[in-house]
């Protein structure tokens, strides 16, 4: 028997944007709201990864670095004194019936009537190239994440990728480093078309379409890099200090299966009104997936909101006996 102090109106899977901003919709609708994340700190991806990354699709913001965006979500949401738990990853989920849901961390149990998942994209990890010495250079010039720009102050970089993160990157370290040179092999750009005007316009070297990296250079520390135009055969030997590899990232949803959930492609399948096909479980940002689906954090903030919606209706029908 769970005793009612233990259970929670709504626990959030996930404290990144879109679950901080589902936490302070939850206390707004006023229900008693828990809020788990895996790091040892609010702020997920953004804060682990991309903390002086500039944000460029978020509502009311020309842009926002991303510990800004995360420090004023986090006060937002605090204002309703939501239970915070931090440094538990939740490995298991369970419909005990009579709309209580029971979640799994190693530290132990926890209670809810509700459950929104805002977990992102799951478990991730870089991706990574299949070239010779880049595994011996990790942390010693090679980097999946820029945390800080300053230790490449006056250097010369080199950023492999065309997305998103990769152009604000180069965009960010131009002024910074000394020379910024960025490559990418796909004829068509996955950034945004403003940003990478941008780049087309900045200082940064850039090298496409068919560029990639084929070797790493040096003997303690990175001192260069081979490029080549995969097309062409094409091969450039360039002086730098740090190559930064964004490429994407490797998910891994199974568990989200494994707990009964239906998984279309990498994302769990939601209706219109966020609810999954367990009861009383909903989920929102990133981790979802239905036909028009966008990964902006703007959006994932309006997908928290209807998942918030849709949990207090649920629960207000048990309430009201409906």
């Amino acid at each position: 028997m769970v005793k009612a102090d233990e259970l929670y109106d709504i626990t959030v899977v996930g404290a990144g944007p879109v679950g901080l901003y589902a936490a302070y919709y939850a206390g707004l609708r006023e229900c008693r709201t828990k809020l788990i994340e895996t790091y040892p700190q609010v702020g997920g991806r953004l804060i682990s990864m991309y903390p002086e990354k500039e944000i460029f699709d978020v509502a009311g913001h020309r842009k926002i670095v991303a510990a800004r965006l995360i420090r004023e979500l986090t006060e937002q949401a605090m204002q309703y004194r939501p239970a915070v738990v931090l440094n538990e990853r939740v490995t298991g989920l369970r419909i005990l019936g009579e709309r209580v849901i029971e979640l799994t961390t190693p530290a132990g149990l926890h209670y809810t009537q509700t459950a929104i998942i805002a977990a992102g994209c799951g478990a991730v990890v870089p991706r990574k190239l299949d070239i010779p010495n880049l595994i011996e250079f990790e942390g010693h010039g090679i980097h999946y994440f820029l945390h800080s720009f300053e230790p490449l102050r006056g250097k010369k970089v080199l950023i492999v990728g065309g997305g998103n993160s990769a152009v604000d990157w180069a965009l960010s370290l131009d002024g910074i480093a000394s020379e910024v040179t960025l490559c990418h092999r796909m004829y068509k750009w996955q950034a945004h078309e403003a940003m990478v005007h941008r780049l087309l316009s900045s200082r940064v070297r850039v090298k496409y379409p068919y560029y990639t990296l084929k070797e790493v250079l040096g003997e303690d520390n990175v001192t260069g890099a081979v490029i080549w135009n995969e097309r062409s055969g094409l091969e450039e030997t360039i002086e730098v200090d740090a190559i930064v590899l964004s490429i994407g990232m490797l998910t891994n949803i199974e568990p989200f299966r494994e707990w009964g959930l239906n998984i279309v492609g990498n994302g769990i399948a939601v209706a219109p009104d966020m609810s999954t096909n367990l009861p009383g479980v909903y989920a929102a940002g990133d981790i979802v997936t239905y036909p028009g689906k966008v990964l902006l954090i703007t959006a994932g903030s309006g997908e928290a909101a209807t998942a918030v919606n849709t949990a207090k209706e649920y629960i207000l029908s048990e309430e009201l006996g409906r």
